[in-house]
This record gives C-alpha cells, structure tokens and sequence, in this order.
C-alpha cells in the first residue's frame, strides 16, 4: 500500500503520523539528523491522507463502464468517498459529451473536490469538461502525467481511456493524481495567467 512503506520508516524513529497536521509539522517532530531524508516520505504520506477525505465524483459512457467499476471500488478500498454519477442509468442515450458536461458542473459548483471521467481515450472527456468555466481537466495514460495534471497544472478532474489502459494502470494513475496537490512556485504564474485569460473566453469585454 502507498502508505506502509513511509509509516514502516517514520515508526523506525519513533514518530507518530497521527499527530502530525501538515508537512511542516516534520519539522517538529522528526530528529533533525534524519528530517531531509524523511521529509519525501512523511509528505508522500499527508498527501495519502488527505485523498481519503477528499469528495471524489466519477462516470463514464458506454465505453468505460468496467473501467469506472473498478475504479470505483479501488477508492473505496482505500476510504475515499467517491460518488458515481451514473448518468447513462438516468439517460441511457447519453453520450460523452453529456456525462462529461455534467461531472463538470459538480465541480463548478464545488460539490466535489476531484473528478474522474472515462471514455473510450479520455479525449473527448476532457474537451468537454474543459468547456465549463474554472474546471480544468486533463487526459493522463502514465502516473508522470498524473502527478503533474496536479502539481503543475492544478487541475479538477483527471479524464482516461478505457481502451488505452487497464485495470491495474488506471488504479495507479488514480492513485498518483489524488495523492498530488499544486505546487505552485514556476508554474504559479502559468496558471494564473490561463484563469484570466479564460476569463477573456467567457466574459470578453464589449
């Protein structure tokens, strides 16, 4: 499990996570001696715990329904409240266009924190959740592009194909894109800069 091998290593020098807020808080707690190299470990694990009290909402077309069921029961197994739209049992003639437009106005409407979309490439997903103001989505095949959906580009919801991945590699895509946040630093300025200019798209100037 993501979380043994850095909780194995924090119990090693008597550190407790339970007590601990924040990445900061190692600081405090971790022998000096040992804090740079326990600092990657002790932040790998806040951000795990973070994930599991996260709002995470989820659907598919027809084309990722098996998928999506995996996924959804992979977070439950780890404690994260995740929510499945279902939108093609409400509407069985909904396209991806339909299912993705309406996972993106939860997160619009901040009634989730994170969201995941599955076609049959993820692309089409993440064209149309990126239609909907202030949600920013993004098609990741590999755990890089996963991590950096997040870290570099702060983005919502996280969109995959059902027929460019399997079951095992989309769970650890999953897992590496909940357990990272924004970063900041170079890339803050970036993002900055596209919340305006998707301000200029969808409220220009007469």
């Amino acid at each position: 499990m993501l979380v043994s091998h850095p909780v194995a290593k924090l119990a090693r020098i008597g550190f407790n996570p339970t007590t601990a807020v924040n990445c900061k808080t190692r600081m405090n707690v971790v022998p000096a001696s040992q804090g740079h190299e326990m600092e990657k470990y002790f932040c790998k694990f806040m951000r795990y715990k973070d994930s599991a009290k996260m709002k995470v909402v989820i659907d598919a077309d027809d084309a990722a329904l098996e998928l999506k069921a995996v996924v959804v029961e992979h977070l439950k197994t780890k404690g994260v409240e995740v929510v499945d739209l279902n939108l093609l049992g409400k509407n069985p003639n909904a396209a991806y266009p339909e299912v993705g437009f309406n996972l993106a106005q939860k997160i619009k409407n901040r009634e989730f924190d994170r969201g995941i979309l599955i076609c049959g490439t993820g692309l089409g997903m993440a064209m149309i959740a990126n239609k909907v103001e202030t949600v920013y989505a993004g098609v990741c095949h590999d755990t890089y592009s996963a991590e950096r959906l997040r870290k570099s580009n702060d983005a919502q919801v996280l969109t995959m194909g059902a027929r460019v991945v399997g079951p095992e590699l989309a769970k650890s895509i999953v897992d590496a894109w909940l357990a990272s946040e924004f970063q900041g630093g170079g890339s803050a300025a970036k993002v900055e800069t596209m919340h305006k200019l998707e301000k200029k798209s969808f409220h220009p100037e007469p």
